[in-house]
């Protein structure tokens, strides 16, 4: 290094803090806006240490893989020693991508569009994973009766004939609408989430614009998609993502209803509060940031506030007091498992911090947005309080589950944007923020995906489709005891008929099969307690039409119970779906049996 740029590092990051115009739009101005211009070497020099960074970081991560407890997409599983090397280089052209999509710029009018789609098509790339987190049999099958019953069967049935456990009925009905609409189709939920998770894209930009300025809301918006762990979650039927949507939605909505006034904004408050505490239970303890940004328009507009936000308090307790009147019954139960069972578990199926915010959450996320506290701090910035409430809310409460930090993570992305908007020069900032965003989709995309995609769960997948393009109308399923894991086999059944169209028959199960007796403090307990009434069960000795039969076990290989044996005697095994992992003690494979076709060409199985 010469002399010159030895002088031009030593100043470099001064010039780049030092105090400059708050407002510039990354992505939406030249480069430089009007942020602190850079001689060239400087801002060469500062392109190049991001660039370097993103690489070291990758490489870090990988070599302290060990430290990575993540229950689900754990780097210690999905970077291998075949697979870093190939991620490196991929990463180091995403690099080179990066330095040229931070020249690029695009007028202001089209920030919401580019965000909306950018963040679509990214989420798009993992429609193609299976439904690797059991819990989505449980959204299915209340969204299935929804599709089979309708509304008014759900509304009266939810939490009586539906098991609910300890999820709340929003989300399961808009699935159910979506099923009614366009059948039970995998893909049709799956635009559904990422429609929600584009939507919180947006919200989050419009967060940080309001708040702040447009800088801080573009940056947000984009670091989003710096989180591989929430890009693998997007396409999952789960309730995570929408909760995440309708939480967003409602923040915004109470910011600008307070800060603006009028009927519509009031009114519209009051119905994402009231959406969102039918969400998810952890939703309730989040919505506690209304009541900072209640104590912050207060402080800044005066008494004014108070009246907005007694409308606001009033019309969303009108709306959701008659559901939880009419389901309080429900509602106890529910309440009284989190406390006595599901609040103790999380301190037993927990994953540390060091997991979240550093493998499966991009550092550059973290680190900016533990530098924007001591700034906001060092600002006495009372609107950061607003941001920051819910991610310590959950550090304060020991949260230690990712899957419960999601509806949080547009919070954080306000922060970490909030801190790297004190990068005053445009370019460096959107350089510094696609270098986090490729990085995360190196990691999701070549590191997640691939892993993901051979889990057992894939056999579910694999077998629906199968299933489906074979004639006749239903499927007989037996599921057989597994050997290692504490899930329920009958679990997987909603999870086939999800990948399915096929009506789906229950022809048996294990003559053991039974709950463990540690099933009391297991995280799986529920898919013993969750039954689904939707299957039918097939009369002993009647004749079918069932197009095949599947068989659901762990792939042991040992001997079959004697009336699996006599059921399959007369059939021919056609296919056999047997990925499978060494991590996860859960299997589901899949074995299809057909029927003989008779003379006339009917398909009977005998018995």
């Amino acid at each position: 290094m010469n002399g010159t740029s030895k002088t031009c590092f030593k100043g470099l990051l001064p010039r780049l803090t030092r105090p400059g115009p708050a407002a510039f739009s990354a992505w939406a101005r030249p480069a430089g806006g009007r942020g602190l211009p850079l001689k060239q070497e400087e801002e060469a020099v500062a392109v190049l240490l991001v660039s370097l960074s993103a690489l070291t970081v990758f490489l870090a991560l990988y070599v302290f893989r060990s430290f990575d407890d993540n229950r689900l997409t754990s780097w210690q599983w999905t970077v291998s020693e075949t697979q870093v090397w190939p991620m490196f280089l991929v990463l180091l052209t995403g690099i080179l991508l990066a330095h040229v999509l931070s020249g690029i710029t695009l007028p202001r009018r089209w920030t919401v569009a580019a965000l909306f789609a950018a963040s679509f098509m990214t989420a798009g790339i993992f429609w193609r994973e299976p439904e690797v987190i059991i819990d989505a049999g449980r959204y299915f099958t209340q969204a299935k009766h929804l599709a089979l019953f309708g509304v008014g069967s759900f509304v009266m049935e939810w939490g009586r004939a539906i098991p609910v456990w300890t999820d709340l009925p929003l989300v399961p009905f808009l699935y159910g609408l979506v099923f009614s609409i366009f059948g039970e189709d995998r893909t049709a939920v799956q635009v559904l989430t990422t429609l929600f998770f584009s939507g919180t894209v947006v919200l989050t930009y419009a967060i940080g614009r309001t708040l702040w300025n447009e800088t801080v809301g573009v940056i947000a918006g984009v670091l989003l998609l710096g989180m591989p762990y929430l890009l693998i979650q997007v396409p999952l039927m789960l309730v995570d993502v929408p909760t995440m949507f309708f939480l967003t939605l409602a923040v915004f909505a109470t910011i600008v209803a307070l800060g603006r006034g009028g009927k519509a904004w009031l009114a519209l408050a009051s119905v994402t509060i009231g959406l969102s505490l039918l969400t998810k239970y952890s939703a309730w303890v989040m919505l506690s940031v209304l009541a900072v940004v209640f104590l912050v328009h207060l402080i800044e507009r005066g008494w004014v506030i108070v009246g907005r936000a007694g409308a606001i308090m009033g019309v969303s307790g009108l709306l959701i007091a008659p559901a939880v009147l009419w389901k309080y019954g429900v509602f106890a139960e529910q309440i009284k498992l989190l406390v006595d069972y599901q609040a103790p578990g999380l301190q037993r199926w927990g994953e540390s911090h060091l997991s979240t915010f550093f493998f499966q959450i991009h550092p550059f996320v973290t680190v900016a947005a533990l530098g924007s506290v001591a700034v906001a701090v060092v600002r006495k910035d009372l609107r950061f309080l607003i941001v920051c409430w819910v991610v310590l809310l959950l550090m304060v409460l020991e949260v230690r589950r990712i899957r419960y930090v999601i509806p949080a993570l547009p919070m954080l992305a306000l922060m970490a944007a909030y801190g790297m908007r004190q990068l005053r020069n445009a370019r460096i900032v959107r350089h510094l923020v696609a270098c986090t965003v490729i990085s995360a989709l190196v990691t999701a995309t070549f590191g997640y995906l691939p892993f993901l995609s051979g889990t057992s769960a894939v056999n579910l997948k694999d077998a629906g489709a199968y299933l489906s393009s074979i004639g006749g109308q239903s499927v007989e399923v037996i599921v057989l005891a597994q050997a290692r894991s504490s899930v329920n086999p009958a679990a997987a059944v909603p999870i086939l008929d999800l990948h399915t169209d096929k009506d789906i028959v229950i022809a048996g199960t294990s003559p053991d099969l039974a709950p463990p007796d540690s099933i009391g403090t297991s995280p799986v307990r529920f898919t013993w307690e969750t039954p689904s009434p939707l299957y039918p069960k097939a009369a002993p000795a009647a004749p079918t039409d069932a197009a095949a039969l599947a068989v659901i076990s762990d792939g042991r290989g040992g001997p079959l119970p004697e009336p699996v044996r006599r059921r399959i005697a007369e059939l021919k095994r056609i296919s056999e779906f047997a990925v499978s992992d060494r991590v996860f003690r859960y299997k589901t494979i899949v074995t299809i049996y057909r029927p003989h076709e008779t003379a006339g060409g009917r398909v009977s199985i005998m018995r």
